[in-house]
């Protein structure tokens, strides 16, 4: 038994240690509390708060002295505080047993995911604090995690995404020819499990091969105090065969899968995660030739219908401005009548046209395909009659016009 007569202090949310919040929504979870003897307590509190925080180091000499800058800034996102057992001035005494106090908080509308990095963080937790007269207070703590809902469904996150790029090989103050390298994405926003089909295009001008490759670099940039520190990883990448001297290589969207990553973080004032797009070219004695395309790694998928018809479209506009996609064929005509419907419905349609009082018509030109039914196509309103001063329906004689002074 735990001195103080506390045997058990925690903290528990309903949605367990795996569940996941989003702005909007009610954190909600209990405290249990189990007391070995008679408890006395003076108050019961439970706090929630969100944050984002940068803190970094940089050094630099002055003469023969080492000077450190220290950088660090700080935003707060969530602050919230709820009273289970309200201090009144007067002691609370709980009989011994298992206690549990439900709390329930409401979350702000718009909060920034969840995040771990080298020289930051967006960290969320709740703590409950017990006040007992004459101990040290004890307290418990329960981290959470929140996801802001980035949607890919949006124009801005669908549109294609391309660039171009050319570099001029040179070697000992000598040009030894032009790398030329185009690329394109079919749209911006992707989710982690999706692949990125990477079309691209090679021109080798130099006497050398050189080698393509692809990657999804990770960008976290941290700010404070007017300062930035950045950090680049790559997440995922691919290599492609050496293009030789002289030739060219053409990518039909070869497939790079996003792995497990965290989604991009676009509204934060002290820190950014930025996703991107690098194809590049590796060129012997000489620097390679880089071409970046931004990206957005979102947590909500791309729509199977509304979004994805105008993706689609833009889909398949792109493969034809690249030379990779085809028309659809001609489709094929519907079949004749008399190969879905029996002869014996057949037979008894043309005995009911026989005995209808409205006999089709027998004349030739009448058919579907003559003029006739062209003119019904073509059919409009009769046009007005020609204007004329004498009136083709004048009044009878036998009425008088009536007097209006009568």
């Amino acid at each position: 038994m735990r001195p103080g007569g506390v045997r058990s202090f925690v903290l528990e949310l309903a949605r367990g240690p795996g569940g996941a919040y989003r702005g909007g929504e009610r954190l909600c979870g209990r405290v249990l509390l189990e007391a070995a003897a008679p408890l006395r307590v003076r108050a019961l509190e439970v706090a929630a708060r969100g944050w984002a925080a940068t803190h970094w180091l940089e050094g630099r000499s002055v003469g023969i002295n080492a000077v450190s800058s220290d950088y660090a800034a700080a935003e707060t996102y969530l602050r919230r505080r709820q009273l289970l057992l309200r201090d009144t001035g007067e002691i609370t005494t709980l009989p011994p047993g298992r206690h549990e106090f439900p709390f329930s908080f409401q979350l702000p509308p718009t909060l920034v995911t969840s995040f771990e990095g080298k020289h930051g963080s967006v960290r969320y937790c709740i703590k409950a604090t017990l006040h007992r007269p004459w101990v040290p207070a004890r307290r418990t703590r329960k981290v959470f995690t929140v996801i802001e809902p980035v949607d890919i469904n949006t124009p801005a996150l669908l549109a294609p995404q391309a660039g171009a790029r050319e570099k001029i090989a040179r070697s000992w103050y000598s040009n030894r020819g032009l790398v030329s390298l185009s690329a394109k994405i079919d749209r911006k926003g992707y989710t982690p499990g999706e692949v990125i089909p990477v079309f691209a295009e090679i021109d080798n001008g130099t006497t050398r091969p050189v080698l393509p490759r692809a990657a999804v670099v990770q960008t976290q940039t941290f700010m404070a105090r007017g300062a930035r520190k950045q950090k680049r990883a790559v997440v995922a990448s691919l290599s492609g065969e050496p293009v030789g001297p002289g030739r060219r290589a053409l990518w039909q969207g070869r497939a790079l899968r996003i792995p497990p990553v965290g989604p991009s973080i676009l509204h934060c004032r002290v820190l950014h995660v930025d996703y991107a797009l690098k194809v590049c070219v590796d060129i012997p004695g000489s620097s390679k030739l880089l071409l970046e395309l931004p990206l957005v790694i979102g947590t909500i998928p791309l729509h199977p219908f509304g979004s994805r018809s105008s993706s689609v479209g833009s889909h398949a506009s792109f493969l034809l401005d690249w030379g990779l996609g085809v028309l659809p064929e001609r489709p094929e005509a519907p079949p004749e009548y008399s190969e879905v419907v029996a002869d014996d419905e057949m037979a008894a349609a043309a005995a009911a046209v026989e005995q209808s009082p409205f006999p089709l018509l027998q004349n030739p030109n009448m058919s579907p395909e003559g003029p006739f039914f062209a003119y019904i196509q073509e059919f409009r309103y009769r046009p007005p009659p020609l204007y004329s001063e004498e009136d083709p329906n004048p009044p009878s004689e036998v009425v008088r016009p009536r007097c209006m002074t009568c």
